[in-house]
């Protein structure tokens, strides 16, 4: 049976990755809205009806029209997978983000509404739950969250800028402290206390490295690099997409070095002697952060 999908903003760097990861898959049928009838209700209505799944790359006001629009079909509307960050902490979304255990997989198999999760919030929820998890880092614990994108997850105004040359070569940005995948990041991870988070943009077009520095006695007291290790090994075991890596030798971390897959490499990075510990996630801000993921829950809601 084929699956009827609609990506509602396709023109969009996620729409694009998105459609080039569904060319790849059988069974896969992509309906859109004529280009002329994109901004009319009725119109966009009218293709819900016929679709199995609507997958939403919109900022995040229009992905909560859309939404509403889809309601008023009742029983003939669609599956939505929601790429904004318009629906990550609502009631009723189901976070896509199946690697986070408990029934993840099964639960968003099940759903109607999806919610895609933000690039950031994919690296900083895989370091930090296990370890808040296992006990091992406390919910309360001061945490400064470090992480650098490339451009492409910017949007076309920061693709374009790049590729002018008018951008610079590296910026840091939402200095008033208050990312929109901070909520996410929090709710999902189990953080109770609002962490610092300093995102910043690197002149590459993408790949991500997300990282968090942690004094090892600020931890559980029983708890040192084992435990770490080992909850990231026990917490991971059975997902194909994350790894663990030990960076003993503390070798330079590439960002672009998954670029072109949907993989997360979790990398501990330490000095017992210091009593310090480098998380890092590494990942493609267009994989595992954004089309890849969707793609992945794409599968499991239609079960590709």
């Amino acid at each position: 049976m084929t699956a009827r999908i609609f990506i509602d903003g396709e023109a969009g760097t996620t729409g694009l990755g998105i459609r080039e990861r569904l060319a790849e898959i059988e069974g896969v049928e992509l309906l859109s809205v004529p280009a002329e009838q994109r901004k009319d209700p009725e119109a966009k209505k009218a293709l819900m009806r016929k679709v199995d799944l609507v997958i939403l790359c919109l900022p995040d006001a229009a992905a909560k029209e859309t939404v509403a629009l889809a309601e008023t079909l009742g029983v003939d509307a669609p599956k939505i997978l929601d790429a904004s960050t318009a629906h990550r902490v609502a009631p009723g979304w189901v976070y896509g983000f199946a690697e986070l255990g408990h029934g993840q997989t099964k639960a968003i198999r099940g759903a109607r509404n999806v919610a895609n999760p933000g690039c950031y919030a994919t690296g900083a929820i895989a370091l930090l739950r296990p370890l808040i998890e296992n006990g091992i880092l406390s919910p309360n614990a001061p945490i400064s969250i470090n992480a650098v994108s490339g451009y492409s997850g910017g949007g076309k105004a920061l693709i374009t800028a790049y590729g002018a040359g008018t951008a610079p070569n590296f910026e840091l940005y939402a200095l008033g402290l208050a990312h929109k995948h901070m909520p996410e990041i929090m709710a999902v991870s189990g953080l109770a206390r609002r962490p610092i988070f300093v995102p910043s943009i690197g002149n590459f077009r993408q790949g991500m490295l997300v990282s968090i520095p942690l004094f090892l006695d600020h931890l559980d007291k029983s708890a040192g690099l084992g435990a770490i290790r080992d909850a990231y090994a026990s917490f991971y075991e059975s997902t194909g997409l994350i790894r663990l890596r030990d960076n003993s030798s503390g070798a330079a971390i590439d960002a672009e070095s998954l670029n072109g897959t949907n993989e997360l490499e979790i990398i501990v990075n330490a000095n017992e002697a210091h009593g310090q510990v480098v998380l890092v996630a590494n990942l493609d801000n267009l994989g595992k952060g954004a089309s890849g993921a969707a793609v992945q829950n794409l599968r499991l809601m239609l079960s590709l």
